[in-house]
């Protein structure tokens, strides 16, 4: 089976997206981004800037071309100086629809020393995919070890030059390009934790392992054992067991649930379907057993969840999934 596991959990994790406004630093004013369900990252186009946040040891200095990667719940603060001490911090207000007005006079602000591009990506329920769970907190991807004519590299000037022109159809354009430098950092992100550490990202790098978990994406609905999996992905049952918990940490069923469940949470938030076709749309025979699991896994019952969801659609902080 060939499948895009990539595309897989960004779409089973209801992903949303808002660009934000371009940001113009000047010296005497830092701003402060609230990112309480969001992953996103910065671009930083002109200049030179500084990263605070809580959970840093020390600020990250990020110059013209680099690429924060920030991973879900971390407000931050960005600024000109080392220090915050004696600033004037500005909240940007992430609720507001994103506006182009501005970007024909990108690139010499008057008063302004640092130009930024943000994105925030929205996962608004947990748990969260094990993919963006292992995430680190923050991940700088340094303009200085991109190749010239590497995608990254390629976009984000692709980006630069859309924004500079302003030309019709820019907004299109702009988000279309702020989500291929989202998904080209998220795949060197996984290149990076393959090498590293064990997780998600490890797994799906193992063309074995790689292959079982692709089986369990692609069809959630079919009824998977340890021993169908382990003959479909050319292995014995232990060994896939043994090779699975190695590269993942987990073992191939309870991942499996874990899918489902991501699945389900998605269903039961962007469709009305029924109870029990949710169930049977994510492997359960019935609903009472699917109810169970979910409500063991995500703290609520599916019918709870489902009223919570549509609350928390009224939530001005909320995106819609896209």
């Amino acid at each position: 089976m060939s499948i895009d596991l990539l595309s897989a959990v960004l779409r089973d994790t209801g992903l949303s997206r808002r660009l934000l406004d371009l940001s113009a630093l000047s010296d005497d004013c830092a701003l402060r981004f609230p990112c309480d369900r969001c992953i996103g990252l910065h671009v930083v186009l002109r200049g030179s800037v500084t990263l605070h946040a809580p959970e840093l040891e020390e600020p990250l200095t990020l110059s013209g071309g680099d690429i924060a990667v920030m991973a879900r719940g971390h407000p931050h603060v960005l600024s000109l100086r080392p220090s915050l001490e004696g600033q004037r911090i500005e909240n940007i207000d992430t609720r507001k629809t994103s506006t182009f007005s501005a970007i024909g006079s990108f690139g010499t602000p008057e008063g302004t020393d640092a130009t930024v591009l943000s994105g925030a990506y929205q996962f608004w329920h947990t748990p969260v995919h094990p993919f963006f769970a292992e995430l680190p907190t923050w991940a700088v991807l340094r303009a200085a070890d991109m190749p010239r004519l590497g995608p990254l590299a390629l976009a984000g000037g692709l980006l630069v030059e859309e924004l500079r022109e302003a030309e019709p159809g820019a907004e299109i354009i702009t988000h279309g390009l702020l989500d291929l430098l989202f998904t080209y950092a998220l795949r060197q992100l996984i290149a990076r934790r393959a090498a590293t550490s064990v997780g998600w990202s490890l797994a799906v790098h193992d063309p074995l392992v790689g292959r079982a978990v692709a089986l369990m994406h692609g069809d959630p609905a079919h009824p998977w054992t340890l021993d169908e999996l382990a003959k479909r992905a050319g292995l014995s049952r232990t060994a896939l067991a043994e090779r699975f918990r190695e590269a993942m940490g987990d073992t191939p069923l309870n991942h499996l649930r874990v899918v489902r469940m991501q699945r389900a949470m998605q269903l039961l938030a962007q469709t009305r379907h029924s109870l029990e076709a949710v169930a049977a749309a994510v492997g359960y025979k019935d609903a009472f057993g699917f109810s169970k699991v979910f409500k063991r896994t995500v703290g609520l019952s599916p019918k709870a969840f489902r009223q919570q969801d549509a609350a928390e659609r009224e939530d001005p902080w909320r995106l819609s999934a896209g």
